[in-house]
């Protein structure tokens, strides 16, 4: 049971919670002019449910495209589709459960929602590849990862809006600094198998890049919040959980991979700590 444990990464819990984050953030926005409070707990719940059964169900199809890839690198090297421990076979029953059991919590929503969950697979399945044609995978993982945003907005309305537009926006950009900061761990293995990524495109100038995505991240946030008409309150609480952003480009260190590791996990402090935000002062207004 352990091995699968490792497999679906429910031993690294932080990828589930910078799936969910994102999501709760716009089911609060959604839910500012509804006042639904049963209905939003409910989709809370149902989100989360869904971030640790699409998040496991991720790491278990990426793990089977990189197998090979993930053999030379040394924090993968241990995985258990890398060392033979658990068969594809096994890997592909795995991933049509956590599809199944994913499907049944979006059919829970109405029909736009539906729709617009079931079309991420395809953004889901190409996402792996990213890094083997570009040096942007971190910019497509932002794309995908946070297609949840929207999803959330439509489980409330029936359309589209400005607001949670620029939310997404912003959820993009954060995952494209989180995830290049911990893309650095791998910075060495990558170059000599020929991977690319953000992290080794940025290498010689990462907190020039890390500074422009988490300010124009919190710059989408902010006009986010100027479209829902927020108190100002919630400006000064949202720039202030920015400082975790910021605090990560201060202390990076380049040659510390582990140390980067615990920069990257900082983030799930920064997803929580907007939501404690817009759920105090936006359900206050």
């Amino acid at each position: 049971m352990e091995k699968y444990f490792k497999l679906i990464r429910l031993d690294k819990p932080t990828g589930i919670f910078l799936l969910f984050w994102p999501c709760a953030w716009a089911l609060v926005i959604a839910n500012f002019g509804i006042n639904n409070d049963i209905l939003f707990y409910k989709f809370l719940i149902l989100f989360f449910l869904g971030s640790v059964l699409m998040r496991s169900a991720g790491c278990v199809y990426n793990d089977i495209i990189d197998r090979k890839i993930d053999k030379k690198v040394k924090r993968t090297s241990a995985r258990p589709l890398a060392i033979g421990s658990i068969s594809i076979s096994q890997a592909w029953f795995v991933i049509f459960l956590l599809i199944f059991l994913s499907l049944i919590i979006l059919f829970q929503f109405n029909l736009n929602s539906i729709i617009f969950g079931l079309s991420s697979g395809i953004l889901v399945a190409i996402y792996p590849f990213m890094k083997r044609i570009t040096y942007w995978p971190q910019l497509f993982l932002g794309i995908t990862f946070n297609w949840g945003v929207i999803l959330a907005w439509l489980a409330f309305e029936s359309e589209f809006s400005f607001a949670p537009i620029s939310l997404y926006i912003s959820a993009i950009l954060w995952t494209l600094g989180y995830d290049t900061i911990y893309g650095m761990q791998d910075i060495k293995d990558d170059l000599k198998i020929g991977i690319k990524s953000t992290s080794i495109k940025f290498e010689k100038k990462i907190k020039f890049f890390l500074l422009f995505c988490y300010l124009t991240s919190i710059s989408f946030l902010l006009v986010s919040l100027k479209l829902l008409n927020t108190n100002i309150y919630t400006y000064i609480l949202a720039i202030l959980s920015s400082g975790i952003l910021f605090f990560q480009i201060l202390v990076y260190k380049k040659d510390k991979p582990e140390k980067n590791f615990k920069l990257f996990a900082l983030n799930n402090y920064y997803g929580l700590s907007i939501f404690l935000t817009l759920m105090v002062t936006i359900n206050n207004d």
